[in-house]
This record gives C-alpha cells, structure tokens and sequence, in this order.
C-alpha cells in the first residue's frame, strides 16, 4: 500500500462527474488497484475513489496546469468503464510504500457469522425466487455480507446484523453507492436483515429504498419448537 499525502485537487470523470477543490488530503493506493481519497474528517468512508481493477498513470501536467502549481498528475483508469480518476497534485508532503502481506480476512462477531452462513443457505428467506451470489463480496470499502439475485434476476447487496442501528444501514448504502458503479453488477438495491433492527434505522432504511427483514436466528439454526410457543 502507497500513502500520500499532498495538496491536491480531484476529478472524477465518466458516469458521473465530482469535483474536489484543492486541500490537503490522504492519499491511498492499494496492491488490488483501488485508489481512495481522505480528507481529515468523515470517519473511514473516502470523498471520492476508484475501485479496482484499475491503473494508476502519472504523467506531466500540462502547461495550462503548471501555471496553476500543479507539479504532477496520476490519471486513475478503470479497466471495466471509461471512468477516470484525475488527481491534480500540487505539493507532496508525505510518500511511503508498506507491503501489508495477505490479510485473513474479518473475522466476526460468532453470532453474525452464523447468521451469515445460515441466510446464504436459506437465501430463500429473502423472497421466493432468490439465488445466492456469493458471500462476503469483496469491495474496495470492506466486504458486503451476501450478494444474492432477486426472482427477477436484479443484484441485492444484504448487510446482516445481530442488531440493527443507523450506522449499519449507513454501512449498506455505501457499499450500495460503490456497487451501483460497476455496470455488470448494476442496478443493485439493498436488503438491511437483522434479529432486531431499530425503528430509527428502519425509518432511514425505508427512505433510502433498502428493504429491513427481522431475523429469527432460533429458526434459522432449527432449534425454535413451535409447538411449544404459547404466541
């Protein structure tokens, strides 16, 4: 992984197009080819990135650029889309290079574990008519839980919870805003499941257009008797 921090201005160019002005930000380009910008604040979600696979050119700025203290470019290609990141650098402050090894992966909490492992095998639960994907599907902002296809054959990213609160549906719509860039995936629309979700994340979940499904992780694991309920 290579981190940068410079003064810098960004554009991203394609589908859509985003313009940040000059500031000093972070810099971050990893071995799989993602290339992420961060500012100072904001938590962990980056102002603009381009997930991978990808490929990173720096060249020299042109001379309408020099003039305006740009002392290089990186042009950021993505290999599926004609999508472009242009980072305008103007001053390097900081520049390092760390090989990170292979990662083991998240490691969850047992609970959402088995809740993972137990919907992906009874993706049915979702709706009549769902497939199974993958899990842990793989982003440049950490992995969504379950990838699955609806009866109509859509993309449905699931982010799965043992309770459900505002900040893991603003987890879902990230990987919702990422996922929705890449067209062979696209359109994705997303499913927020949990054993008990708040009504403050199911509201926000709702105006978002993300479906909440409750869980029950007794049935799931088949140790619920029915028989013996009286409700």
């Amino acid at each position: 992984m290579r981190l940068v921090i410079a003064q810098c201005s960004v554009d991203y160019v394609g589908r859509l197009k985003a313009h940040l002005p000059l500031a000093k930000r972070l810099l971050m380009v990893k071995a799989d080819g993602s290339v992420l910008v961060h500012s100072d604040g904001g938590s962990y979600k980056p102002l603009n990135w381009m997930s991978p696979p990808a490929t990173v050119r720096v060249q020299a700025p042109e001379d309408a650029d020099l003039e305006t203290g740009v002392s290089e470019q990186w042009v950021v290609q993505s290999a599926k889309t004609d999508d472009r990141l242009i980072v305008n650098i103007h001053e390097v402050f900081h520049d390092t290079s760390h090989d990170l090894g292979t990662d083991p992966g998240l490691i969850k909490d047992g609970v959402e574990a088995d809740l993972q492992r137990l919907l992906a095998e009874q993706i049915e639960l979702l709706g009549t008519g769902y497939s199974l994907i993958r899990r842990e599907y793989f982003t440049a902002i950490g992995p969504v839980d379950i990838l699955a296809r609806d009866a109509d054959g859509a993309t449905v990213a699931v982010e799965l919870k043992r309770r459900g609160d505002i900040d893991g549906v603003e987890q879902l719509t990230r990987y919702l805003e990422l996922l929705n860039r890449d067209p062979v995936l696209a359109p994705v629309r997303g499913i927020f499941a949990a054993q008990q979700i708040k009504p403050q994340a199911r509201v926000l979940a709702q105006d978002r257009g993300i479906d909440c499904v409750t869980l029950d992780y007794d049935a799931m694991r088949g140790v619920d008797d029915a028989e013996s309920r009286l409700f």
